[in-house]
């Protein structure tokens, strides 16, 4: 909980943190207690604290940017997934797998909000409806600009093309970089995370197997 100060010349302040227990944070709605902050104030306030000047040129500008930057990396909170999809769904009598790969793909980590980044690959097989090709990476944009973890997103994904067209199953895949373990913690460089997620048809070790090995065969290299 932090106490809230007077500056002369009517600023307001942020003073050091106080110490409150779970169940007094509960009763009082500290969730409250910075609301009449606005997030460039509290973008200064955190600079301060880091033990910058952030008056000096090179900072004046930069809670604004910060700002502006973190409205721009979390803006599927304010987008709806199911809506995307809905807005391209065609009847089609198709029933081969539909593999849209190598998606390119960056977010916030939740626990860190450092950036992971990397490749999604997308397969799903229809059942009387296609999704319109260009609302796949669509789809991976709105879930990967929130704050996030890697297993959930790939879930997420699958989960939201499930539920917009009800195919036979769906395939993700996702290989990602962490910069939470390349630049601090752990430092290591060259490491990197699969995650994928299996629904329906694709459970089934034959279904897998495809989609797995369309993955290894490279691009076709068109501009």
């Amino acid at each position: 909980m932090f106490a809230l100060f007077p500056r002369a010349g009517g600023m307001r302040i942020m003073a050091q943190p106080i110490a409150v227990s779970k169940s007094v944070r509960r009763a009082v709605g500290i969730d409250d207690g910075l609301s009449e902050f606005s997030n460039q104030e509290m973008y200064r306030e955190l600079l301060s604290r880091l033990g910058e000047d952030p008056g000096r040129d090179g900072l004046l500008a930069t809670p604004a940017r910060v700002e502006k930057s973190m409205a721009f990396l979390t803006k599927g909170y304010r987008e709806d997934p199911a809506n995307i999809l809905r807005g391209a769904l065609f009847d089609e009598d198709y029933d081969e797998m539909v593999l849209v790969k190598d998606i390119e793909m960056f977010s916030l980590c939740e626990h860190h909000m450092l950036p992971f980044f990397g490749k999604v690959h997308v397969a799903y097989i229809p059942k009387g409806k296609v999704i319109g090709l260009s609302k796949i990476p669509r789809l991976v944009e709105v879930f990967s600009r929130r704050l996030q973890i890697q297993e959930r997103l790939t879930r997420q994904i699958a989960d939201a093309i499930q539920e917009a067209i009800e195919p036979q199953g769906v395939g993700v895949v996702i290989e990602a970089r962490h910069l939470c373990m390349m630049m601090r913690g752990i430092e290591k460089q060259h490491s990197s995370t699969i995650t994928s997620a299996m629904v329906g048809c694709f459970r089934q070790k034959e279904t897998r197997q495809e989609f797995l090995s369309l993955l290894r065969q490279p691009g076709t290299g068109a501009q």
